[in-house]
């Protein structure tokens, strides 16, 4: 237990820096500075596209970064989807790292990057095509001028703050106290793993049937935490399930960037749907895969 207590407190403090940065960026967006006035990246056309590539870079940090972006309207839902699809968490580093040959782990990584690059990007375009479609109206993130006006209490918040306490004081304290949570949630699913046995999960995995194997890494995978991405990779890599089976999990987990959206209790049909989402986009891409040239 005091290894599970270490764990998630190390989980936790490498995901401080990216909650600080993202905060002074939503700061920076809300007060329209010349760094924050720039913002077509976040909602112009190659948004999804460009989600999808930042979700392969492997640290959770990036869907945490777009679960509070979309949370504040700056991203789409379509984009917010391609994050989510593309992220890995420690999946990359764990096949790197395991026993596999060279040859393998290369043909294994890059064939995991560039399906999940192109279905995220996929995936997100398709899905805010979708939204426009049933919405009947442009589809865009909300502006940054636009938030600001009608959030006037926020407005009236820093009205009197020097720059130093809206920039840095005010954007630190924001992601500590996300960061307190999210270490009670590591803590929480480390000691369900640590109670239940990594050997229990690893069993249940590679006792499952080639043809169930993506629905049961999809359901793995839905586990908000990183552990759920070491052990998809970890029992691949030692043979257990096929690459099919890997590449569901990994789409369906989106590691701590689900946990964040459902912070907000009054969205949760929103974020519920957003969840299954995932999980439906995981599991047809782990049965779709299973009759493809890839990895056993």
């Amino acid at each position: 237990m005091p290894q599970v207590l270490l764990d998630s407190f190390l989980d936790t403090l490498k995901l401080l820096p990216f909650l600080f940065l993202l905060y002074i960026l939503i700061e920076l967006l809300e007060h329209m500075t010349a760094i924050g006035r720039p913002n077509r990246a976040l909602s112009g056309r190659f948004a999804p596209l460009i989600g999808s590539a930042s979700g392969l870079i492997p640290m959770c940090g990036f869907s945490v970064m777009a679960s509070k972006l979309y949370e504040r309207r700056y991203l789409t839902i379509g984009t917010l989807f391609a994050v989510f699809v593309s992220t890995s968490d420690e999946a990359l580093l764990v096949l790197l790292l395991s026993g596999l040959g060279w040859a393998e782990k290369l043909y294994t990584v890059l064939a995991l990057c560039g399906v999940k690059l192109v279905y995220g990007a996929a995936a997100g375009y398709l899905i805010d095509a979708v939204v426009k479609a049933v919405r009947g109206t442009a589809l865009t993130a909300r502006p940054a001028a636009d938030l600001h006006a009608e959030d006037e209490p926020h407005a009236c918040e820093h009205t009197h703050e020097s720059k130093l306490q809206l920039y840095l004081v005010s954007p630190l304290l924001h992601a500590l106290q996300v960061a307190a949570v999210v270490f009670l949630f590591n803590l929480a699913f480390g000691a369900l793993f640590w109670y239940v046995g990594e050997e229990k999960v690893i069993g249940f995995l590679q006792g499952a049937g080639r043809w169930y194997q993506p629905l049961v890494c999809c359901l793995v995978g839905m586990i908000p935490n990183c552990a759920s991405s070491v052990v998809l990779s970890e029992v691949y890599a030692a043979g257990g399930i096929t690459f099919a089976g890997l590449l569901g999990g990994l789409v369906t987990n989106a590691g701590l960037g689900v946990f964040v959206l459902f912070r907000d209790l009054k969205a949760w049909r929103r974020n519920l749907a957003i969840l299954l989402g995932t999980f439906v986009l995981g599991l047809l891409l782990g049965y779709a895969a299973q009759g493809l040239p890839l990895p056993a």
